[in-house]
Order: C-alpha cells, then structure tokens, then sequence
C-alpha cells in the first residue's frame, strides 16, 4: 500500500487533498488531525518517518488561483531512515486564524523549525516550549516573509537594547 493510500485509509476526510509528484508523495491534510497524522507516520512501522527534514511555511497571498483559499500552508518534509522515503505533508491555515499544534513533542527539531516559521511568517504554534523570535530580536515589527510586509519599512538591524 502507498504511503497516500495508507494515510487515507486511517484518517479518511481528514486528508484533504494527496498527490504525488516525480515520485514524492504530498498529503494536505485538516489541521485538527495534524499531530495524529504526524504521529502516525512517525510511529506506524511501515512508514518510519523518524526524520523532520524540514518545517516551513508558504504565504499565498495574491497567488494566482489561491485568492479565495486559506493564505497560509505550514509544511512538513518527513524522512524515513529505515525505507528511504519522503513525504512533504501540508496543513492549510486562514490569516485569522495562523495557528497549528506544535510537533517539538514528536520530533524535537521542530523547537528552532518553529521558532523560525514563527519568527519570519507569524504562524503561532500551540503548546510550543518556548516560541520566540529567532532570526529577528524582540523588538522587531512584523515579520518580513509575509508577502505584505512593507518592502521599503526600516527597521534598526540591532534591537533597542543595543
């Protein structure tokens, strides 16, 4: 059974969306099933994903085609050392609403992951250890990869404290 086919068979509706390209396997997933399917594929012994690669998010505002969708996607590339297989696993979330569980309880990489899509996007992970800016000091207005932050807003490069 394929990785897609075995996360739809457990979690039904809860797997919004799956595709697969060039051989790596995508599943967009509901964010209330989010740490579930995580541990699932961490734990379940046919999929062994004991790897989080990576832990990033995207902002669509103004995509072509996404305008009417949620405007964030926080992503989760997974590894799995004992079957060499990937997958990218993504939960959409609504500007109102840029929330979702954090997964440092599953793998703890994910603290500084987190910390950083924190930092740079503005997405807020629940039950997150110790969630504060990373790249940018305190003090810092915004956060700069959100597609309306202000390209020309100034900001002193060191925080106040300096």
């Amino acid at each position: 059974m394929s990785i897609l086919a075995e996360l739809q068979r457990r979690f039904g509706d809860a797997v919004v969306e799956t595709h697969d390209h060039r051989g790596d396997p995508t599943a967009v997933v509901a964010r209330d099933a989010l740490l579930a399917v995580l541990a699932h594929c961490r734990d379940d012994a046919a999929l062994a994903f004991d790897v989080l690669m990576d832990l990033t998010a995207v902002d669509y505002l103004k995509f072509p085609g996404r305008e009417d969708g949620p405007r964030f996607e926080v992503v989760y590339h997974l590894y799995s050392l004992a079957h060499n297989h990937r997958l990218r696993l993504k939960v959409r979330i609504d500007e109102d609403d840029p929330n979702v569980p954090s997964a440092v309880a599953l793998w703890p990489i994910a603290n500084w992951l987190e910390r950083e899509v924190w930092d740079m996007f503005g997405v807020r992970f629940e039950g997150h250890p110790d969630l504060r800016r990373l790249l940018m000091y305190e003090e810092f207005v915004g956060h700069p990869l959100r597609k309306d932050y202000p390209i020309n807003r100034r900001q002193p490069l060191i925080g106040p404290a300096s």
